[in-house]
């Protein structure tokens, strides 16, 4: 194909083409408005609360309590948009970035726009691993079929070509071989895939394990309001007689019931989790995803680029007729007839570094290049297992060149050779895998007067082998015993033949690298007895799609969260597979980036174990921050709701507007302080943590729940005690209110791990926690001391030593985990 021809649209023409016809972007489903978000917010049932408590104070002649009602659901509302708009520009930004980009001719100079860019009219050049960016018309083509499965439900490959009938290509379609250079007649939500509405944005996805052990548990919490809400109400109107004082000590219980904080700091804790990914070189597609990666226990990573430095360097050759073998590692290059075979075999503008390094090699050496005198005039594209790919040239005398290079057995196996020969080649085939060489069969064809329509009907003359060189990265052995260390195993999953893949494993460290199956064997046991080798092995040769993705299927069935690498498009299948699919953002197919879910921007594996360990952080602070709402919920729960039931001499300690000033400092001590922690320090020491149907284990939920009835216990038993001697309603509510501020305080720093100790904890940084305990502390005071503020919440002035008394009581009701943690980390060290 001649790039060069085509000049393009110009830049005038661009501008034009997109008034008339708009640019490449599909229109959203998702309207993820302010207004959208604003519905949301007063859809929430604490927003709801809030509005139907500010119009009983009304009802009841209570202006000044209707008023703070009010004050407080626009606060609320404020944060609640404040939070969904600040995770909605993250992953926004995110989104932005996993645009794919296309090769495109504009004023005669090829360049790399994004594919939302593109115009009708635009010169596209496409190849094999890419996805076709917008329905257009085929003008040049080399060997080129796409997989149209997506609209038309066909796995089988179609082959288009220049002429009329076979000519078009839509967008959303891959590109399983050859290249093309396309003329894009639809864009947009034009074009075949945005008529039918295939976006991705349309597909359902399901929730996730922790979206749906998140919604379960606060839809329980919201079952268990309404109950107490009805219980409350029905009591105290049997009691009182008084049906909108009811209602106010209902709603004021269920205020205190709702975990109004739990959805935000999820959806929070993902966003920015997704964001902190990208600083880091990976980007989340979706930021669910930042959950799974905490919980991997098993990474399928691809040998070549991945743990190797993709470099493929000429590395030998041996010359079968010779008997020769041509060692480049010492040596100096020299011609051969295996070298220009194998450059015959290569594609005439090569983009494979192998393909790559042989015409280099090739052109330093020979005398006389026939390259330009010969061309192509069939090409027999990749296939087969092992896959081998023919070329056929001709020249200006009708001279005939066949030329084929690819895997071993099978350029064997195509040729006519002795089983004495085969061994011999076998023998060497090996002895140069060993080194970790990557080793191809190189073979020519006679001449043919009608050539075969199958590559499979060649008869072959082998000629030899050449060999390729791929180090492992810099610093991969450092990377693996990361994954180790962490609980995580690495299975390497690769094309290479054995020898070759054990060479690799070992030098970077892979367990057990001497243990391996092979494609074949893996597809043709039963998946029982595949579950249990999958265990075992750790090296998986002469890998193809089929038999990546029982691989992955076994893994699963094992019960292991799995992430898989990949660059090419045969990753696609086994990508989409696992939990996990990284591909790799420099060397992989946009077919493999369309799967995935994550992408390492430098090909770099050691990024997953940052994204591995932010994931885990992730997943352990959400935890923290879904315990301490438990905690600090209960004790304004009893607060509420003991001196009622118990028919206490002061039964309204807590109104709403208490209770709504309690959740707006538990709000944000949940989703921003507790956000911000970093990760504990023996978090990439231990396996990941098991994902069951539960989000905490009863020994986690028992403990939340014992915090929670001790600061009760210590909040109930100081106003108690002040109740008995004699004080107000209002002495008795202050000293409690008091109390719980400082619970809170404590309880904040005592959970931001439940393992090591408050006074090693409080070395950890996070600014925010400092910001926001002073805050709350601030608050406090001003309660207290602040004549308005305080008579607003009905508290009296309380002096200093009994100030300093409600903290030590809530000192001494929160710090008692102290002790049980020392006495978790003593049972370790025995």
């Amino acid at each position: 194909m001649d790039s060069n021809s085509y000049s393009g649209l110009s830049e005038l023409q661009v501008t034009e083409s997109k008034k008339k016809f708009g640019n490449n972007t599909l229109q959203s489903t998702e309207k993820n408005t302010i207004l959208t978000t604003l519905r949301d917010v007063i859809t929430e049932p604490l927003f709801v609360l809030l509005f139907f408590t500010a119009l009983i104070y009304f009802g009841v002649g209570q202006t000044r309590e209707g008023l703070i009602m009010l004050c407080a659901l626009f606060f609320v509302a404020g944060i609640s948009l404040y939070q969904e708009q600040r995770s909605k520009s993250a992953v926004d930004s995110l989104k932005k970035l996993s645009v794919p980009k296309v090769r495109v001719t504009r004023d005669g100079i090829i360049q790399e726009i994004n594919t939302d860019d593109l115009v009708v009219g635009d010169v596209i050049h496409l190849e094999d691993g890419e996805l076709i960016p917008a329905d257009a018309i085929v003008l040049n083509q080399h060997d080129f079929a796409v997989d149209e499965s997506i609209l038309t439900g066909e796995s089988l490959h179609v082959y288009k070509t220049e002429n009329q009938e076979s000519n078009k290509i839509y967008r959303g379609t891959n590109i399983v071989s050859g290249a093309c250079i396309a003329q894009v007649t639809v864009v947009g939500s034009d074009s075949e895939i945005g008529k039918i509405g295939l976006s991705l944005e349309q597909i359902v996805k399901e929730k996730t394990p922790l979206q749906k052990q998140i919604r379960s548990f606060t839809g329980n919490m919201v079952v268990f309001g309404v109950v107490a809400f009805i219980i409350i109400c029905v009591f105290s109107y049997i009691k009182s007689g008084i049906i909108l004082d009811s209602l106010l000590k209902g709603l004021t219980l269920a205020m205190s019931v709702l975990p109004e904080e739990i959805p935000v700091a999820f959806s929070t804790f993902m966003a920015l989790g997704a964001y902190h990914l990208f600083r880091k070189g990976v980007i989340a597609k979706t930021p669910s995803t930042v959950e799974s990666l905490g919980a991997a226990t098993v990474i399928c990573t691809d040998k070549t680029g991945t743990l190797t430095q993709n470099k493929m360097e000429l590395a030998a050759i041996f010359d079968f007729k010779e008997k020769k073998l041509l060692d480049y590692t010492k040596d100096k290059f020299e011609w051969s007839k295996v070298l220009e075979t194998a450059m015959w075999a290569s594609e005439t503008e090569p983009f494979d570094r192998m393909e790559i390094s042989i015409h280099q090699i090739y052109g330093q050496v020979v005398k006389n290049d026939q390259r330009q005198k010969f061309k192509m005039v069939a090409e027999y594209p990749l296939a087969g297992q092992p896959p081998l790919m023919t070329h056929v040239f001709e020249g200006e005398n009708k001279q005939q060149i066949i030329a084929v290079k690819g895997g071993v057995e099978g350029v064997i196996r195509q040729s006519d050779l002795t089983e004495p020969e085969k061994e011999v080649i076998m023998k060497q085939y090996t002895s140069l895998a060993e080194r970790g060489f990557r080793v191809l069969g190189v073979a020519e064809g006679g001449f043919y007067k009608s050539l075969p329509s199958l590559q499979s009907d060649f008869r072959y003359h082998f000629l030899g082998l050449i060999a390729f060189y791929d180090p492992p990265k810099i610093n991969i052995n450092k990377t693996i015993t990361s994954f180790y260390k962490a609980g995580i195993d690495i299975k390497m999953i690769t094309g290479d033949h054995a020898a070759t893949a054990i060479s690799i494993a070992k030098q970077v460290g892979i367990k057990n690298y001497s243990l391996y199956l092979d494609g074949d064997e893996i597809v043709h046991t039963d998946i029982t007895l595949l579950q249990q080798k999958v265990k075992e092995v750790n090296v998986f040769t002469r890998m193809f799609p089929d038999a990546k993705l029982r691989i992955i299927e076994s893994l699963k069935l094992n019960g292991e969260i799995v992430a898989m690498t990949g660059d090419g498009v045969n990753d696609g299948p086994a990508l989409k597979s696992a939990h996990i699919g990284v591909a790799m953002g420099r060397s992989g197919s946009e077919v493999a980036k369309n799967a995935a879910s994550l992408i390492l921007m430098d090909d770099d594996l050691r990024w997953m174990v940052d994204a591995i360990a932010l994931g885990r952080r992730i997943y352990e602070n959400l935890k923290k921050a879904i315990r301490y709402i438990i905690s600090i919920h209960i004790p304004v729960i009893l607060i509420v709701a003991v001196p009622l039931l118990f028919s206490w001499v002061y039964i309204d300690i807590f109104t709403p507007v208490h209770v709504v000033f309690l959740e707006l400092i538990m709000g944000p001590t949940c989703s921003i302080a507790f956000e911000n922690e970093p990760i504990e320090k023996n978090s990439m020491s231990r396996p990941p943590a098991k994902r069951n149907g539960n989000l905490f284990s009863l020994k986690e939920l028992s403990l939340s729940i014992i915090q929670g009835l001790i600061i009760t216990i210590a909040c109930l038993g100081v106003g108690y005690f002040y109740m008995e001697q004699g004080y107000t309603e209002g002495f008795v509510r202050t000293v409690i209110y008091s109390t719980l501020i400082f619970s809170n305080i404590f309880l904040t720093l005592v959970n931001r791990s439940f393992y090591f100790s408050v006074f090693t904890t409080l070395k950890f940084k996070n600014n925010l926690l400092s910001i926001i305990l002073i805050i709350s502390f601030f608050f406090l005071i001003l309660t207290m001391y602040v004549r308005p503020v305080r008579e607003l919440f009905d508290f009296v002035e309380i002096d200093i030593s009994r100030l300093l008394f409600c903290g030590g009581i809530a000192f001494v009701g929160v710090m008692w985990i102290e002790l049980y943690k020392y006495f978790l980390r003593r049972k370790d060290l025995f």
